[in-house]
């Protein structure tokens, strides 16, 4: 099969430059967007635990783990040993991590629209339809 119809190729090579995208304007707020996705599910829902974090990404727990050190060296998030359980243990954003919420959702609200600039409202309805479909992602309010 030739790479221009293949979906692996296609997916692959549309998500780096995504990445490369998001990669470049996350920079000079000192977060990847990896850690931009720890943080919107933070942002979002409030204190987790680092395996519902990895979860919510579908990412492995060992990954989270190495992601949320780096954060938390940063001091963009900490991590709390929850009181009723000293087993477990709760990621919250700290106020630096907060302080840059509305600058970054900006960011990646510009960024969306940016990439997408190229479709049609019809297209883009469309194609977000067909990645949650692939992905399995569950429309969130």
């Amino acid at each position: 099969m030739e790479f221009s119809h293949c979906i692996n190729y296609l997916l692959t090579v549309s998500q780096h430059e995504v990445f490369q995208a998001f990669a470049g304007r996350l920079s000079p707020f000192g977060i990847t967007p990896g850690q931009y996705g720890v943080l919107n599910c933070l942002w979002t829902r409030g204190p987790l635990t680092p395996k519902e974090i990895a979860q919510d990404l579908r990412l492995e727990n060992s990954t989270v783990s190495g992601v949320l050190d780096r954060m938390q060296k940063r001091g963009l998030l900490d991590r709390i040993v929850d009181p009723n359980d000293r087993r477990s243990v709760q990621v919250v954003v700290t106020e630096a991590g907060m302080a840059m919420k509305d600058e970054v959702l900006r960011t990646v609200d510009e960024l969306n629209v940016q990439i997408l600039g190229g479709f049609s409202q019809i297209q883009r309805d469309n194609l977000l339809v067909c990645l949650r479909t692939i992905g399995k992602v569950e429309m969130r309010d």
